[in-house]
């Protein structure tokens, strides 16, 4: 794919499939214009980069439909300084993104090469993101809170560890569920215990590993 056309291709991404799925706010939208998504992408599909579909990443895990990032961008609203959780590394597109809204993001991934080359990516590009190993299915736990946490992986149920690393007026992403409908949540932690959770859409991404539904049992 030549220059022109990469372009062409991240304007029609934009322009029609995240401007339409109601992705309005300017901040975001020039974020997805700045962060080079194809370099993001396995090399393997590189030329998919700009499709509206998951992209497999390995492990069983995908990189989220650009669609499903615009929205997730736009319900965190990201301001500048703030301290930024990421819960799946993935590809490192993610978090390059919240950095370039400011935030001063950590990204955490179970996966040893996944965490490797997102790091690697992310240096490559010169964006500051602090990349962890570590299993944070259910929590992840350095001892500070946060103003804004994305979970980039369906969870089962919304983990509560989370709700409880939001600082006064934090933002918590997750989407929630079982396929073949789930549902993106955006949880604001108003003060102390006290909570709103506001529903934004449906849609349906892999588990978190160990944070997959338990299996009914029969007898």
């Amino acid at each position: 794919m030549t220059a022109m056309n990469i372009e062409q291709a991240r304007f029609n991404m934009i322009e029609q499939q995240v401007r339409p799925w109601d992705v309005l706010d300017f901040r975001v939208l020039e974020t997805l214009r700045a962060v080079r998504r194809e370099d993001f992408a396995p090399e393997a599909l590189r030329e998919q980069a700009f499709t509206d579909t998951p992209l497999p990443i390995g492990h069983g895990q995908v990189m989220m439909p650009p669609v499903v990032e615009g929205r997730m961008l736009q319900a965190l609203d990201i301001q500048p300084g703030e301290a930024v959780l990421e819960i799946g590394a993935g590809t490192g597109f993610t978090a390059a993104c919240m950095a370039h809204l400011g935030g001063r993001v950590t990204s955490v991934e179970i996966f040893d090469d996944l965490a490797a080359s997102a790091s690697a990516r992310l240096a490559e590009h010169r964006i500051e993101v602090t990349v962890e190993t570590g299993d944070a299915s259910a929590g992840w736990d350095d001892g500070k809170r946060y103003d804004v946490i994305a979970i980039t992986g369906a969870v089962a149920t919304v983990p509560e560890a989370y709700r409880q690393k939001l600082g006064e007026g934090g933002r918590l992403f997750v989407i929630v569920g079982q396929a073949p409908v789930m549902e993106a949540l955006l949880i604001t932690r108003e003060s102390g215990d006290s909570f709103v959770t506001q529903s934004l859409f449906e849609t349906c991404l892999p588990h978190l590993v160990h944070a997959e539904p338990r299996p009914a049992f029969s007898f």
